[in-house]
């Protein structure tokens, strides 16, 4: 099948023309081929008409042919709002229109426009607030009329994941500035990765014309794509979005259902710029696209564009664009120049030999169009007087392609995520990049360069700078040429009767931004937010020029004073499903990892790490768990502790910074003894705990829970960075390995193995702390009792942890050792009342709620979150941590039932397990103060709805004296 706008052969760098594909739009059947977009395959057709605005309902077809735009917004069966003009053609596809009353073709919501005048910017926010509460009534109506697509609520979710990846340089953007710099770095030996937003790489060497003669582009796009596709530096991402940019050079790359977490030591933007539409009366009507837009239909999809064309410019390239549409076969009726004339004058020439007219000082004053404004039918010039003034009158053409182009807007976003700043440059009327952090740069013409040699010198140049802090070598820096003007520093030329549109997407006007300023929102983001400028699906790509020029001008300042709108990520729209996407969580496993697992350990996270649950079968979890926790309080048991965090403080001002850090006093702890360490942030919050020990004067060993001690280390050095005392951190985590020993035989089995070091309770008490050997290892000895035994934590070099393991094993034959699980531990330590950080505790609980006043030192004068602790205390309770009790065969709650007080939700479960050693059911719950006292029955809410009547309880539950554990 032959269709009326596809061009021969070479024509068409994205499609096959051997694979036809069918597909349907608003229920007609069209025609495309293999590598189309839905987009250039309706236009392929004939049809222009993809969508209709969000305000006004306008009919609207393709812009930028680049994905830039909401023009081409479409709707799929399952997915709303999808880019027509980057969305593949694929065989049997279903797609219509979307945002219209009727049909797309003869939407009977149109009507609005005619009544524009009387919504001007920020009408509803003046017009629907009173009487009191009307907003309801209006609110279900005008989201309705500026609706967009239909979610499909009975899509089914599929499959997305996220990877890790790391390079040296990352370059963002594969046009001729990234390939040059990715081919240079790479040649000096970086691992360079190469993101690419297109299907191909190339950027505008696959669709410009940079010289008359048009050869130079196709054949240096070769070149370069060859080189950098062959090179083994070089990892390429095609299909590919950086969609933001965060500190470091964090980059989260979009590629399909996949999100790329990237890392790189240096980042290179060359992403280049915005091809910037001209504000004239009805320049958003189907036909009336952007210059680069007009050359990828024709160099990317065969497609011709139109029959009679326009080329309104402010540049030279549009001159090479009517050079491209001519060979193609469609008749330039005029090229209007904004300015008085090309900077290159054999443009001119070329022109002339192709009787093509050349209109200079002149701009489209007005699109004309026809009876359904589904098409543009001509083009009213006017020659311009002034700075966005026309004369009088002018003349008229017919055609029904206008291909515009009013300069540049570099691609700005991630670089000013990066804390880069935007100034315009009033002599070359386009914005320019500073302040940009050391690890990033940029080059091409989103640097400003914009002749092909400049882009490539400042690729090399770019590369260059990456390379020396890379410390690899680098080539010289190379000079740069003069280069013309690109943009026209006022294309904007507001008519009488409107329809000169600034935002697309929006449906803005000139008068609209005007407005807004005289009101009083002076600010470039006040007038944002009042008019919504720059917030729709195009997030100001086309917008932010005009409309900073458009404030500037009406405020009476530079545009440079002026400036843009923030630019936050994501670069573009992302769906939850790539943020939610299975994530690769990347673990680490303890030197005794082999040694669980010969012995039939069913590991389970703890943080970054992997640890065993229990011993034993999946199918028989609870009957391990009892078995192992009864086991060690009848005999002894072995846990692998090693991926408790572990810090070492050392120093003249150890204590001191300890003393400020935790609740308790450290100052006069005595060398050889340990002591509980609890520690609140700057709210008066419980944030972690743990044990320190001091080995000597001037070195505590400090312990935190295994997902919190990052965070802590992060405090330590961070709060010593204020008050600079004479002190060394180190997180030594992964230097140590540990083990805890406990039960009522742990003396015994360490006996054997330990001969320096007087085990003996007088000799060693609870709380001790000892440095000597065990099994010939020089290890650190803590007798501490988390599980409510007779225990001992040794702490050896991680190189010695499966030897130290082993050695236990083996020493406690004898007595019945067994390994037991943190299920098991987690038990012990409930029936012992022990809470567990991020488990029993919240974002906002404080020492007092969970009963851990004894450990706060209030004769200190400073402590991290003192103040806001004396401030809670002051004030009357709002909850209690309190322990509760139901027999065996209750029904058993679970962490996050909740607890009532009446009619009221007073608090909820955070622990609850089955004892054996107690025959009860036991467990830790948040309830009302008025609930707290022993023996008061608290109702919880199980599963099913049905509520339980449970005790509350003195804490602990078992051995409330602590005499086991200091035997």
């Amino acid at each position: 099948m032959s269709l009326p706008n596809r061009l021969p052969a070479p024509m068409g760098l994205l499609i096959d023309r051997n694979q036809p594909l069918t597909f349907s739009f608003d229920g007609t059947a069209y025609q495309g081929l293999q590598g189309d977009s839905i987009a250039s395959a309706l236009l392929a057709n004939g049809r222009f008409l993809l969508s209709r605005s969000f305000k006004y309902h306008r009919p609207r077809g393709p812009l930028s042919m680049a994905g830039q735009d909401a023009n081409s917004l479409i709707q799929l069966p399952h997915e709303p709002n999808v880019l027509a003009d980057c969305q593949l053609l694929t065989q049997g596809l279903e797609a219509s229109g979307q945002n219209f009353n009727g049909s797309l073709e003869n939407d009977k919501d149109a009507y609005l426009g005619k009544f524009s005048k009387f919504m001007p910017v920020g009408f509803y926010y003046r017009s629907f607030y009173k009487p009191k509460g009307i907003w309801k009534f209006w609110e279900p109506i005008i989201r309705k009329k500026a609706g967009l697509g239909v979610l499909d609520l009975d899509f089914k979710p599929e499959y997305y994941d996220k990877a890790y990846l790391f390079a040296d340089l990352a370059v963002i953007g594969a046009g001729p500035a990234g390939l040059q710099a990715a081919l240079t770095a790479a040649d000096a030996g970086a691992k360079v990765l190469l993101v690419e937003q297109q299907s191909i790489l190339g950027g505008s060497l696959n669709y410009a014309r940079f010289d008359i003669d048009n050869r130079r582009a196709n054949t240096l796009r070769n070149q370069l794509i060859e080189a950098v596709q062959a090179h083994a530096n070089i990892h390429i991402l095609t299909q590919a979005t950086c969609n933001g940019w965060f500190a470091d050079n964090y980059l989260p790359v979009i590629q399909g259902k996949r999100l790329y977490k990237v890392r790189a030591s240096q980042c290179l933007i060359c992403s280049g710029s915005f091809d910037q539409p001209v504000i004239f009366r009805n320049n958003d009507l189907p036909g009336v696209m952007l210059t680069s837009a007009a050359q990828r239909l024709m160099k990317l999809y065969a497609v011709k564009p139109g029959k009679r064309a326009v080329v309104l410019t402010g540049n030279d390239d549009g001159y090479l664009a009517a050079l491209d549409l001519y060979e193609q076969g469609v008749d330039v009726v005029a090229l209007v120049d904004l300015r008085s004339g090309p900077s290159n004058r054999d443009l001119l020439v070329a022109l002339e030999k192709r009787s093509i007219r050349c209109h200079l000082a002149t701009t489209v004053y007005e699109a004309l169009h026809d009876k359904g404004m589904r098409h543009i039918t001509g083009v009213e010039l006017r020659s311009i007087t002034g700075q966005g003034q026309v004369a009088g009158h002018g003349v008229t053409l017919a055609c029904d392609l206008l291909c515009m182009s009013g300069g540049y807007m570099p691609v700005y976003q991630l670089l000013c995520q990066a804390g880069g700043k935007l100034a315009y440059n009033d002599a070359a009327a386009e914005f320019t990049l500073s302040g940009l952090p050391n690890n990033l740069g940029v080059a091409g013409s989103a640097n400003g360069r914009h002749t092909l040699d400049n882009v490539l010198a400042d690729a090399t140049n770019a590369a260059a700078t990456a390379l020396t802090a890379l410390a690899l070598p680098c080539p010289t820096q190379q000079s740069f040429k003069a280069e013309a003007r690109v943009n026209f520093p006022w294309p904007i030329f507001p008519h009488p009767k409107g329809k000169d549109f600034v935002d697309f997407d929006e449906d803005l006007q000139v008068n609209d931004i005007i407005n807004a300023t005289r009101i009083g929102y002076r600010d470039i983001q006040l007038v944002k937010r009042y008019s919504t400028v720059g917030m729709g699906p195009s997030q100001g790509r086309h917008s932010a020029l005009p409309t900073a020029r458009l404030v500037a001008a009406s405020t009476q300042r530079s545009v440079s004073e002026t400036g843009i709108t923030t630019a936050r990520p994501p670069f573009e729209a992302e769906k939850l499903a790539h943020v939610a996407g299975r994530a690769f969580d990347p673990f680490r496993q303890t030197p005794m990892h082999a040694q669980h697992l010969a012995a039939g350990a069913k590991m389970m996270p703890a943080g970054i790490w992997q640890r065993p649950a229990y011993y034993g079968k999946a199918s028989e979890r609870e009957r391990c768990m009892q078995q192992e926790a009864l086991h060690v309080r009848t005999k002894v048991g072995l846990i692998d502790v090693s991926t408790l965090g572990g810090l070492d403080v050392r120093g003249p001002d150890a204590g001191e910074l300890l003393n400020r850090l935790y609740t308790f006093a450290f100052l006069k702890q005595p060398v050889g003894r340990s002591r509980y360490a609890l520690m609140t942030n700057e709210q008066g919050v419980v944030i972690d705990d743990g044990v320190c020990a001091r080995f000597a004067e001037q070195h505590f060993y400090v312990t935190a829970t295994t997902s919190g001690v990052d965070r802590i280390y992060q405090q330590m050095l961070k709060w010593n960075a204020q008050w600079r005392l004479n002190v060394d951190i180190a997180n030594v985590t992964a230097a140590l390995s540990a083990v805890n020993l406990a039960g009522p035989d742990a003396r015994k089995v360490l006996q054997t193995l330990c001969t320096d070091i007087d085990l003996s309770s007088a000799g060693f008490p609870y709380l001790g702390v000892r440095q000597g050997t065990v099994a010939g290892i020089k290890a650190r000895v803590l007798r501490v009792g988390f599980v409510g035994e007779l225990g001992y934590e040794i702490h050896v070099p991680s190189r010695h942890g499966a030897t130290l393991w082993q050695a236990l094993m083996n020493a406690g034959k004898a007595y019945d050792i067994r390994p037991f699980g943190v299920e098991a531990q987690r038990l012990l330590r409930l029936e012992k009342g022990h809470v567990i950080i991020s488990q029993d505790t919240d974002g906002m609980t404080h020492p007092d709620e969970i009963d851990m006043g004894w450990a706060i030192n209030r004769s200190k004068p400073f402590f991290v979150g003192r103040r806001s602790l004396d401030i809670l205390q002051a004030q009357p309770a709002k909850r209690k941590l309190v322990g509760f009790t139901l027999p065996t065969g209750s029904p058993k709650p679970l962490e996050g039932h909740l607890v009532l007080n009446g009619p009221d939700i007073s608090g909820n479960v955070t622990s609850c397990e089955h004892s054996q050693t107690l025959g009860q059911i036991i467990g830790l719950a948040y309830a009302a103060p008025e609930q707290s006292t022993p023996g008061q029955q608290i109702p919880i809410r199980v599963d099913g709805g049905l509520v339980v009547q449970a005790t509350v309880v003195q804490l602990p539950f078992f051995d409330p004296d602590n005499q086991r554990q200091e035997l």
